[in-house]
C-alpha cells in the first residue's frame, strides 16, 4: 500500500474515534449524569477535602502528645557588665569593680517534653476521631443531594427532548397530509380553506417546536449546573420516560421508613456526639494537666577579665509539672452551660427533623397514588384520541369528513400525547420524590 494511503487511513481512523468519543460524551443517560457529578461537582470536591483535613487534624491532636523536642542557641555580648566595687566586698578593698559575668555567652540548648495527663487532650483525640465519622457522613450527604439535584434537573430536560421528537413526528404528518391536501385542491376535490387549516396547524407547531427548542436549551444548562459541568458544552439527555420508569420499578409503597437511611439524619446525630464531648470537658474542669519536661544547656562563658579565655558551664534539668484549675472567675461554668444549651437545640432539631422526613414520607406516598391513577387515564385517553383521529383521516381521504374534523381530532391527538408524557413525568417524578423521603434513592 502507498504510504499516502496508509497515512489517510490512519488519519481517517482517529476522526472516526474522535466523532465516536465526542458523541459518547455528549449524549449522557441519567445514570451518566449522576456518575459524572459525583466525580466532579464542587460540593463533593469540598466534602472529600474536609475528610483528608479531618485525617491530618486526627494525625495534629495525637502529636501533641507525643515527645515534643526542641533545640535552641542564644548569644549575649554585654556592652557594659554590671559590678560593684571591692570595697563593698572586702574590708580594705580598692575602687576597683568586681564582675559576676563575663562579657560574652553562648548557650545552646536542648529540651524535651511530654504530656503525661490531660483531659482535654484525652476529649481532643476522641473528638477528632468524631469528627471523622461526621465529615465522612456529610460526604454522603452531599452525594445524596447532589444525586437528587441531578434527578430533578434531568426529568425536566427529558421531557422536552421527547416533546420535541413528538412534535417533530406530529408535523411530518402535517407536512404529509397538507402535500396531500394540495394535491387534492388542484385536482378540485377540496376546497383551500381545507389547505388553509393545514397550514396554520402546521406553522403552530412549528413555532410551539421553536419555543420548546429555546426552553429546553435553558433546561439543559441547569442540568450542567447540577452536575458541575461546565456550561459551554454540549449535553443531550439519552433517556426516556418509559425506560427509566422501567428501571426504577414499582416503588414500594408501603416500605416502612428508616430515618438512618436519610445521611442528614445520621449527619445530625453525629454532631449531637460531638457536643456532647464538647459538655464533658467542662464538666470536668479540676482535672489536671501533667507534664514533663528535660533539658540540657552546654553554655559557654568568655571574657571575665581582660583575657578572651572561655570556660565550658553545662547546666542539666528535669522536672514534672502540675497545673490544677482552681478558679476561673465562673468562666467554665459558663462554657458548660453554653453546651448543654447546645445539646438541647440539636435535640429540638432532631424532633424537628424527624417530624419533616415523616411528612415527606406521607407526602410522597400520596403524590405517588395520584400519579399513579393520572397516568392510567391518560392511557385510556390516548388510545381513544388516537382512534378518532384514524377514523377522521380514513373518513377525510375517503372524501366524506372536513379538514375542521381533522384538525379537531389531531389537536386532541396531540394534547393527549402531551398529557401522557406529562403523566409519566409526573408519576416518575414521584417515584424519585418516594425514594428520596424513604432514602434509598
Amino acid at each position: 500500500m502507498h504510504p499516502l494511503h496508509s497515512i489517510k487511513s490512519l488519519l481517517a481512523s482517529i476522526l472516526i474515534l474522535s466523532l465516536h468519543s465526542v458523541a459518547a460524551q455528549t449524549s449522557m443517560s441519567l445514570s451518566d449524569c449522576i456518575d459524572y457529578a459525583q466525580s466532579n461537582h464542587p460540593d463533593i470536591k469540598v466534602a472529600q477535602l474536609q475528610i483528608r483535613d479531618a485525617d491530618w487534624q486526627i494525625k495534629e491532636n495525637k502529636a501533641t502528645g507525643l515527645p515534643q523536642l526542641s533545640g535552641g542557641l542564644n548569644y549575649q555580648y554585654f556592652i557594659q557588665r554590671p559590678g560593684i566595687p571591692q570595697s563593698a566586698l572586702f574590708p580594705g578593698g580598692g575602687d576597683e569593680k568586681v564582675y559576676f559575668n563575663a562579657y560574652h555567652s553562648l548557650t545552646p540548648s536542648l529540651s524535651l517534653n511530654q504530656l503525661f495527663f490531660s483531659n482535654s487532650y484525652r476529649i481532643a483525640l476522641k473528638a477528632s476521631e468524631y469528627y471523622r465519622d461526621y465529615v465522612q457522613v456529610q460526604m454522603a450527604v452531599a452525594k445524596q443531594k447532589v444525586r437528587n439535584q441531578v434527578i430533578d434537573a434531568y426529568l425536566p430536560a427529558l421531557l422536552l427532548t421527547e416533546n420535541l421528537a413528538i412534535l417533530d413526528k406530529n408535523i411530518g404528518n402535517v407536512e404529509k397530509l397538507l402535500n396531500e391536501t394540495k394535491a387534492i385542491n388542484q385536482a378540485g376535490f377540496a376546497e383551500q380553506l381545507d389547505v388553509d387549516r393545514l397550514e396554520l396547524s402546521r406553522s403552530t407547531l412549528i413555532s410551539e417546536r421553536n419555543n420548546l427548542v429555546r426552553q429546553q436549551a435553558i433546561v439543559v444548562d441547569a442540568l450542567k449546573l447540577a452536575m458541575g459541568k461546565p456550561i459551554a458544552e454540549p449535553l443531550t439527555p439519552s433517556d426516556n420516560l418509559r425506560k427509566l420508569l422501567a428501571e426504577y420499578g414499582e416503588a414500594d409503597f408501603a416500605a416502612e421508613l428508616n430515618l438512618m437511611n436519610r445521611p442528614e439524619y445520621v449527619q445530625l446525630l453525629k454532631g449531637r456526639e460531638l457536643n456532647a464531648l464538647q459538655t464533658e470537658i467542662y464538666r470536668k474542669p479540676w482535672m489536671p494537666t501533667v507534664a514533663g519536661f528535660v533539658q540540657y544547656q552546654p553554655g559557654w562563658q568568655g571574657g571575665f577579665g581582660d583575657d578572651t579565655k572561655w570556660f565550658f558551664i553545662p547546666a542539666a534539668v528535669a522536672g514534672v509539672s502540675i497545673n490544677v484549675p482552681i478558679w476561673d472567675g465562673g468562666g467554665t461554668k459558663a462554657k458548660r452551660e453554653r453546651a448543654i444549651i447546645a445539646e438541647q437545640t440539636i435535640e429540638t432539631q432532631k424532633q424537628l427533623l424527624e417530624n419533616v422526613i415523616t411528612f415527606e414520607v406521607e407526602n410522597a406516598r400520596k403524590q405517588y397514588l395520584n400519579a399513579q391513577e393520572r397516568m392510567m387515564n391518560q392511557i385510556r385517553n390516548l388510545d381513544l384520541a388516537q382512534r378518532i383521529y384514524d377514523t377522521t383521516q380514513t373518513k377525510y381521504k375517503a372524501g366524506i369528513g372536513s379538514s375542521f374534523e381533522i384538525t379537531q381530532a389531531e389537536q386532541s391527538l396531540y394534547a393527549a400525547q402531551q398529557s401522557l408524557m406529562q403523566a409519566q413525568y409526573d408519576l416518575l417524578s414521584a417515584k424519585t420524590a418516594l425514594r428520596k423521603a424513604l432514602g434509598t434513592n
